[in-house]
């Protein structure tokens, strides 16, 4: 499903354990991995100094080729670069020069949470990438393991969500993962009478037809098994909760929707699940959409 994969990394404990996700995918999917580390021109601390850039472009050449020698060890199919420039942007063009299908990445690295969690590279590249990217917290409490046996697509009816569960239909068949379906009516805005009023209202009507649609889409697309549930509450909460609850490997989410549900990138959803989930999370954006609170 996936012959060419893209690690970004800045040899940090984090990246390092992320790498290790990244090695049993490509080594599932008989891929080739494509190992990059980006010398930051544009950051302050490092000025633009020559002399400064051949330092850290060394210490990434070694960064790289520590992980090229762990990918070998794994008999996976390895590449290794290095290249100067603003890392987001190096690491989406890179994507593109190496027919990337997938891009896994941490959600932090060495220079911690400020800098790598939403609102700088791994948002930017979710964002603006034309592939799918996994986001994967290396501080999570539950173990990384791929190929996945349940895997979860939150659906809201938008077409951020038709793209997740494309990708989720896609890559259950691919590993025979159970293939759960998850609606989420927000009740975040309504008054504390919502549950009652809704559980019978033309909100849980919708929701429960959005996910009868998802389910018949993926049975028409053979997916062996298909689990499906409506639920009433905060969509970042509900998610995490059903992530725990049916052990679920790995969600993907579309990046576009109507509804709180769907607006995952920059909104509260988004950034509480990429920093809280347990599992890692593969965001889904169509190619050639404008990237949501880019600058």
């Amino acid at each position: 499903m996936y012959d060419q994969l893209l690690f970004p990394t800045d040899g940090s404990e984090p990246a390092k354990s992320a790498f290790d996700y990244a090695l049993q995918i490509a080594s599932e999917h008989g891929a080739t991995i494509h190992v990059l580390n980006v010398v930051d021109t544009d950051d302050s601390s490092v000025g633009r100094r020559d002399e400064v850039l051949d330092v850290l472009e060394q210490e990434g050449t070694e960064i790289v080729n520590e992980a090229a020698e762990r990918a070998e060890e794994r008999g996976v199919s390895v590449v290794s670069e290095v290249v100067r420039g603003d890392p987001s942007e190096a690491i989406v063009e890179y994507s593109i020069r190496s027919d990337a299908e997938l891009i896994v990445m941490p959600t932090h690295g060495r220079r911690g949470l400020d800098r790598f969690l939403l609102g700088s590279v791994t948002e930017r590249v979710i964002n603006t990438a034309a592939v799918p990217v996994v986001s994967v917290n290396p501080q999570g409490s539950r173990p990384l393991t791929y190929p996945c046996q349940n895997l979860l697509v939150p659906t809201d009816g938008s077409r951020g969500a038709e793209l997740a569960l494309s990708e989720g239909i896609a890559l259950a068949n691919a590993t025979g993962a159970t293939l759960h379906l998850l609606h989420v009516v927000e009740t975040g805005s309504l008054g504390p009478d919502a549950r009652s009023l809704l559980t019978a209202g033309e909100l849980t009507e919708r929701a429960n037809d959005i996910v009868t649609g998802a389910t018949e889409a993926a049975e028409a697309m053979a997916v062996e098994t298909v689990e499906s549930e409506v639920t009433i509450g905060v969509p970042s909460k509900e998610i995490r909760s059903y992530i725990e609850a049916n052990g679920i490997d790995l969600a993907i989410l579309g990046t576009h929707g109507r509804t709180d549900f769907g607006r995952y990138m920059m909104g509260g959803v988004s950034a509480k699940l990429v920093r809280t989930s347990p599992v890692p999370v593969m965001w889904v954006r169509e190619a050639g959409d404008d990237p949501v609170g880019s600058e």
